[in-house]
């Protein structure tokens, strides 16, 4: 974020340069409001958090002032709401509305949180620190480095810097070109379509693998699952064939730009639908087609949502496309479904603020509730809790990303297929400013029943749907997505 030229002359701390107790008290607090999942950016905002307290003598910083130094950073996770009343309970000692840390079981969070991200996850003040071991975290000293050389190669070196040196490419930046929607809503008489882009999912972490000769590599993945985002990464069997040609240990790294260029998107969606939810939905899929089995799962998946939806895959040129993302294909036929329910309820004179009810293929169940002053209510079901206190930083992240893709995400893609929008400020992505009030209330079991506590099962999935349907009927069920592009990041919007 800094060139290395405006530090000259400066002093600089970093968040092991903080006092102990200060990295304690902003530690607990981000676990103890859920302010902090996979990780990766909390170290950057303590920093930017701690500056706010001053020498202590300070009025406490109002909210305002809280989401203005959030400017600078990205949280994809948690939908920065947890992450703003950890600042309030520091900053002005408000408590935080969990329990203490001595009164959790943080390993039966860490079972929630791995649930909700779909692959093993840690809950620990260390987490907040930095100290989760991501991806890079454990490449021996001496690998080898190899990154993008943007011919479709690597440019393999000692370090990183003679790494990107070698591979010579030239910083891309972001576009003014406009969103392409590439689909064509199928041919039929509709009461409601529905039509997307191509969407950057935006995980922090960008994707990275080491390898031992002859060895099997590291995964991608750190503490947490990028959304599904990593899950076909190509960076593992990259860094196995270097290390294996190079006889050496190799350490692949992608950067935020190659992320982008190279990184799977959420894929195109194109749909119509009657009131009674028959209909048909074209899927963006790559040239080569989509394997059988994998597009058997996404049928199946469709089924449990919108039982009367039939798919349609369409070879589509452009960036990798990635089926394994947060609910794709599914969660689109979940909210179309939705929203033609809300067709058949809705009335002369309803009001836009009824409540989206979506039940994911897991069994995990939300109804999400839009009101006039554009905050949310939500009614969870998820089974057995946990730790609610994750589960609901699950839930509240879940809408987070729901609203910015409905209102403002996207990524410009050229007539030849290419990404032009190559930095985080280009994606919509919603800034802590813009994020409305997200209220979650949890029900026990999969259904919305009293009764014991069932298994615990994935409720922030089925949140990603509900608020991203019922954003889509306040916005007046409008075919396009994003659905307010230039106006969704402005301070007070949704």
């Amino acid at each position: 974020m800094t060139p290395a030229r405006r530090a000259a002359g400066r002093e600089i701390t970093t968040l092991e340069g903080l006092p102990a107790e200060s990295r304690r008290r902003w530690s607990e607090a981000l676990v103890a409001t859920g302010g902090s999942q996979c990780g990766f950016c909390t170290p950057g905002i303590v920093m930017r958090l701690a500056a706010l307290e001053g020498d202590g003598q300070a009025p406490p910083a109002p909210a305002a002032k809280v989401d203005q130094a959030l400017l600078a950073h990205l949280c994809r996770c948690t939908g920065w709401q947890t992450i703003g009343e950890a600042a309030r309970s520091v900053l002005d000692g408000t408590p935080p509305r969990s329990p203490a840390l001595t009164r959790r079981d943080l390993d039966r969070a860490s079972t929630r949180a791995g649930i909700e991200g779909g692959v093993p996850q840690r809950v620990d003040p260390a987490v907040v620190l930095g100290d989760a071991g991501f991806a890079d975290d454990g490449a021996p000293a001496g690998a080898l480095v190899a990154v993008p050389d943007g011919r479709g190669g690597y440019a393999v070196a000692e370090t990183v810097a003679e790494a990107r040196a070698l591979a010579g490419k030239v910083q891309g930046r972001s576009t003014s070109l406009p969103l392409r929607h590439p689909l064509d809503v199928p041919a039929g008489d509709w009461d409601l379509t529905l039509s997307t882009t191509w969407v950057e999912p935006g995980y922090l972490e960008p994707d990275a693998s080491w390898c031992l000769p002859g060895q099997a590599p590291a995964s991608p993945l750190g503490n947490g699952g990028a959304f599904g985002g990593k899950a076909d990464s190509p960076v593992a069997e990259d860094a196995r064939r270097l290390a294996d040609e190079h006889g050496r240990p190799v350490r692949v790294l992608w950067s935020r730009e190659d992320v982008v260029r190279m990184g799977a998107k959420r894929p195109p969606v194109a749909g119509g639908v009657d009131r009674s939810g028959a209909g048909r939905l074209r899927v963006g899929v790559p040239p080569e087609g989509v394997d059988e089995g994998r597009w058997a799962a996404l049928a199946a998946a469709v089924a449990t949502v919108a039982p009367d939806l039939d798919l349609e895959p369409v070879p589509l040129s452009g960036p990798p496309l990635g089926f394994s993302l947060r609910g794709a294909v599914w969660a689109e036929a979940a909210v179309l479904a939705a929203g033609a329910r809300a067709l058949g309820s809705l009335g002369p004179g309803a009001h836009r603020d009824v409540g989206m009810e979506v039940v994911g293929p897991s069994g995990g169940r939300a109804v999400a509730r839009c009101l006039p002053d554009d905050s949310f209510e939500l009614v969870v079901a998820a089974g057995e809790a946990l730790d609610e206190v994750v589960l609901r930083s699950y839930c509240i992240g879940a809408a987070h990303q729901a609203l910015g893709w409905v209102r403002s995400e996207g990524i410009a893609v050229d007539a030849d297929g290419a990404t032009q929008d190559l930095t985080v400020r280009s994606f919509g992505i919603l800034p802590a400013r813009a994020m409305p009030r997200i209220g979650v209330t949890f029900e026990s079991g999969t259904a919305f029943e009293p009764g014991a506590a069932r298994p615990a099962v994935n409720g922030s999935d089925a949140v990603f749907c509900a608020v991203a349907a019922a954003r889509w009927l306040a916005d007046g069920l409008v075919e396009r997505w994003p659905t307010d592009r230039a106006g969704a990041a402005r301070p007070g919007r949704p």
